[in-house]
């Protein structure tokens, strides 16, 4: 791994002041905890509270974001959680869906890998910030049926994913 990394330029300008400006302007608070971590703290959405949070590996010069729902998975709906997670993945084109152990939050992340190329245009990380929030935003109900409503994660999903036609 240390050849790899070597061929790593640590750039001079940190992603995470980019990322402050984003936040700024579209009145997400945050706090910049350091130069490698940068919480957007406490984003309201349609149906929960989201924390989003970013981090900066100058080492292997990427940045990573995460964008959490503010529930936690019970014991007894783990297995069925993960099985949910496999089939929204399957679903994502951009981003992933994990569940950190000590955590037991779900949350959508991606990291951007720049490796010499340019810093990330503000566009950038707009885009990513509306496509987390859109995919929580589409996916929370199939949370809440396996949390809360014992589902299968198929049922789940399907409820979730049902699109209606028209309108009333």
């Amino acid at each position: 791994m240390s050849t790899l990394l070597s061929s790593v330029e640590i750039r001079d300008n940190n992603p995470l002041d980019i990322v402050e400006r984003v936040a700024g302007a579209a009145d997400i608070p945050f706090e910049r905890y350091n130069e490698e971590e940068l919480l957007a703290a406490h984003y309201t959405g349609p149906w929960c509270e989201y924390e989003m949070w970013f981090a900066y590996s100058a080492e292997v010069d990427a940045l990573e974001f995460r964008c959490g729902y503010d529930m936690k998975v019970p014991d007894e709906r783990l297995a069925d959680i993960h099985g949910l997670l496999a089939l929204i993945n399957e679903n994502l084109w951009l981003g992933h869906f994990d569940l950190r152990q000590d955590e037991r939050r779900p949350t959508w992340r991606h990291t951007f890998i720049f490796r010499g190329a340019p810093q990330p245009a503000e566009a950038q990380i707009e885009d990513v910030l509306g496509i987390a929030l859109q995919e929580c935003n589409r996916f929370y109900p199939a949370f809440q049926h396996v949390i809360w409503a014992g589902k299968s994660p198929r049922e789940a999903l399907d409820s979730a994913l049902f699109e209606t036609a028209g309108e009333a």
